[in-house]
């Protein structure tokens, strides 16, 4: 039976706004998703919140009927509550008709199993929560093993970079690494790693993708570093024929990834 609250002041709620921020997302294993579609999606791969929060007038909805009962069944507290709150919950003036509270899935390089797919994904200090969600609902598109975030990314985990990925966030494994994990790592088993650069004369369209293929997109605003160019085993770039020196990180990937799986397609 679901519970219902409707005062800001009730420690739930304060306790739930407070995953807004990263520290208390870390400190508690939970993070915040909203939007009955992304929450559906979820629901769909067998992830359910710990806490799910709906308004009245959206109880008896064919999606959120479904979303109550699997909370409630798995031990969780289904909560009904207002809009106000909702949007305070959600940092939205608009909020989606639910907002759910997650534990915090992220993988490690250890959990990854590169046989899985023949193209991974690899961002390194990647900055802007638009570009993980997009970059996530990349490596769902493909069929990607997983996104594998180097130093100091945006928290996938953010409310902004979970309401960009659509729900890709529930189907992606992510891992987290330090450069130099993951280069030993990716070098104690195949794997080809390809680098997005400017500073190559390779279009991304002539070589050969061998999987499975890791490609690494660098910065949005400063590229990769030497470093970690001289460690790949090829560079490659888009050709750019307007004025414009270069794609958009989350752009490039997927670019790229679909050059990858149209390769091994084929």
């Amino acid at each position: 039976m679901p519970r219902e609250i409707t005062a800001f002041s009730n420690p739930l709620i304060k306790r739930v706004r407070n995953l807004r921020d990263k520290k208390h997302r870390r400190e508690e294993g939970l993070f915040l998703a909203e939007g009955l579609r992304i929450l559906t999606e979820a629901h769909e791969v067998g992830r359910v919140p710990e806490y799910l929060f709906f308004s009245k007038d959206m109880a008896g909805h064919a999606l959120v009927r479904p979303l109550i009962a699997a909370t409630e069944a798995a031990g969780g507290w289904a909560v009904e509550t207002n809009n106000d709150i909702l949007s305070k919950l959600s940092g939205k003036d608009n909020p989606g008709a639910v907002v759910g509270v997650y534990p915090d899935f992220a993988v490690t390089l250890a959990d990854l199993d590169r046989s899985r797919s023949g193209i991974w994904l690899v961002a390194e200090r990647l900055r802007d929560p638009g570009n993980m969600g997009t970059i996530l609902r990349t490596a769902d598109a493909v069929g990607a093993g997983g996104l594998i975030l180097i130093d100091d990314c945006v928290d996938p985990f953010s409310v902004e970079a979970v309401r960009a990925s659509m729900g890709a966030l529930f189907t992606v494994p992510v891992a987290r690494s330090s450069w130099g994990d993951f280069l030993v790592w990716l070098r104690k088993g195949p794997g080809q790693l390809v680098g997005l650069s400017l500073d190559t004369e390779h279009d991304y369209r002539a070589p050969h993708y061998e999987a499975p293929t890791f490609l690494l997109t660098g910065n949005e605003a400063q590229g990769m570093p030497g470093f970690m160019a001289e460690a790949c085993d090829l560079l490659v770039k888009i050709p750019m024929l307007g004025k414009a020196d270069s794609l958009n990180a989350a752009i490039a990937t997927a670019v790229m990834a679909y050059e990858v799986l149209g390769q091994q397609r084929s």
